[in-house]
């Protein structure tokens, strides 16, 4: 298994709308490059922060295929792929993979509390539409409702195209656990990535990432050369970024979006509904955001 390729900082990528909160595909190829420009090991495409659960198939499938026409070969595209239900699930999987990704990744289903075994079959179905892509387990048990669990995924280990998981849950031996099961794993929660690589995870896949690429790298350098004492340095300043990001009235991503709009980054426009838009007060804390990325980035 080439585990190299995992290995790094892989930012979850942004959905982009046009004035009308349509899909925009240049926009799409815009971040892509973006992110490439900035040194990044990877995207995460229709995650959270790609607003997955609030777009179509057909949706998800355009913006999978504008970010592979610019990164095929140059990052690690890692494509979520979760729907609501199987079939739309592993028609995504089979989409991802004629694109050559590098990874399909999925959510339990959400809503119902389905046992285990039914866990297992739906990720074993979506992953068997893509029976040549690696297969990563995506444990969010604060917004699926289901976590993982060590039999449950000593079961999906069974599935040799299923190699890790992406683990957004707190507890940072989670990552221990599922490591110790011999998968690969990325951290989640942004605000312990010093933490979640301690213990032993690949990288990390964040949604933070993209507001302040430059942090994270080199907090990712910091601990991979064995200097913890700057790398707590650095994660301290992007946790007092992440609260301030989500200090305002609108949601994150608009805030991030916003973010990236007045560093002269990608312009991805808002987020889409039931999503929060930014309210007229929310400008001047974008603002105390981008001096706070700023003054970190000079300063490391």
């Amino acid at each position: 298994m080439n585990t190299a390729k995992y290995e790094g900082i892989i930012p979850a990528f942004y959905a982009c709308y046009d004035a009308e909160g349509k899909i925009a595909p240049e926009a799409v190829r815009t971040l892509t490059k973006w992110f490439i420009g900035k040194g990044v090991k990877g995207l995460y495409v229709g995650g959270s922060s790609g607003e997955c659960i609030y777009q179509s198939k057909e949706e998800r499938k355009a913006v999978l295929e504008n970010v592979m026409a610019e990164a095929r070969g140059k990052l690690t595209i890692i494509a979520h792929v979760a729907c609501n239900n199987t079939a739309d699930s592993q028609e995504l999987a089979a989409h991802a993979e004629s694109l050559g990704v590098d990874a399909i990744a999925s959510i339990p289903p959400i809503y119902f509390h389905l046992p285990p075994y039914a866990i297992a079959k739906y990720w074993n179905d979506i992953s068997g539409a893509a029976p040549n892509t690696d297969f990563i387990i995506y444990n969010i048990p604060q917004l699926a409702g289901v976590a993982l669990s060590v039999p449950l995924l000593r079961e999906m280990l069974k599935n040799p195209r299923c190699i890790g998981v992406k683990n957004s849950s707190m507890p940072t031996q989670d990552i221990q656990m599922w490591r110790d099961e011999g998968a690969i794993v990325f951290n989640g929660p942004d605000e312990q990535l010093i933490s979640g690589l301690v213990m032993g995870a690949a990288g990390g896949i964040g949604g933070t990432y993209g507001a302040m690429p430059e942090l994270y790298l080199k907090l990712f350098q910091r601990v991979k050369s064995g200097d913890l004492a700057a790398a707590l340095e650095i994660q301290d300043d992007c946790c007092r970024i992440i609260s301030k990001l989500c200090s305002g009235h609108g949601n994150m991503y608009a805030m991030i979006k916003e973010v990236l709009r007045r560093m002269d980054g990608p312009d991805c426009g808002s987020v889409r509904a039931p999503l929060a838009e930014l309210a007229e007060g929310d400008y001047p804390i974008a603002d105390e955001c981008v001096s706070m990325i700023k003054a970190a980035i000079a300063k490391y």
